[in-house]
């Protein structure tokens, strides 16, 4: 357990979270992945209005969208990993230099409204990918327009990939007809 007298040093901030200061959007700069992918928190309330202003900027891709459980006690999170892929596109295929990418993260504690405004008005590519997170962790995106289980069967309780899912002794099949 790290010492509590111990400050952490701040993220560094990276070229998006300046460009997304200047433009006056609140968030929360991140330590970047292992890949030096710059990592960026935002508000439920916020994330449509971050990811269109990052859209307009040329993050035109929605490369990936999920989500995971921090474990006991943690809370549930919601990604998404956006590229500059038109921009990439245009300057050739270039191994020493890769398409500029982001991600941004959600975090929603368990105990709250496990709710997000969908991105699928934005990127359509989010429409499965949101079902299938909602799936297996419960987060639900508002204004998503099928929102309904994807993997799971429609009268499946609970969500298998949250750390707390207890996993049912059976399962009855209904008639699927």
């Amino acid at each position: 357990m790290p010492d509590p007298t111990t400050e952490l040093s701040p993220a560094p901030i990276g070229a998006v979270s300046q460009w997304l200061t200047s433009q006056g959007f609140d968030h929360q700069p991140l330590p970047a992945d292992h890949l030096g992918v710059e990592i960026i928190g935002v508000e439920p309330l916020f994330l449509p209005v971050v990811a269109a202003a990052l859209k307009a900027s040329g993050f035109d891709y929605l490369q990936c969208q999920g989500g995971y459980d921090e474990g006991p006690g943690g809370r549930l999170v919601s990604f998404y990993h956006l590229v500059k892929l038109a921009a990439a596109l245009e300057q050739g295929p270039s191994p020493s230099k890769p398409p500029e990418e982001v991600r941004l993260k959600v975090f929603l504690e368990r105990t709250s409204a496990l709710t997000i405004p969908t991105l699928y008005g934005l990127f359509r590519g989010a429409d499965w990918q949101e079902r299938e997170t909602f799936d297996m962790f419960g987060i639900t995106y508002s204004g998503h327009p099928h929102p309904k289980r994807l993997l799971m069967p429609e009268d499946w309780k609970g969500y298998p990939l949250r750390k707390d899912y207890v996993q049912p002794d059976f399962y009855e099949m209904q008639d699927a007809y």
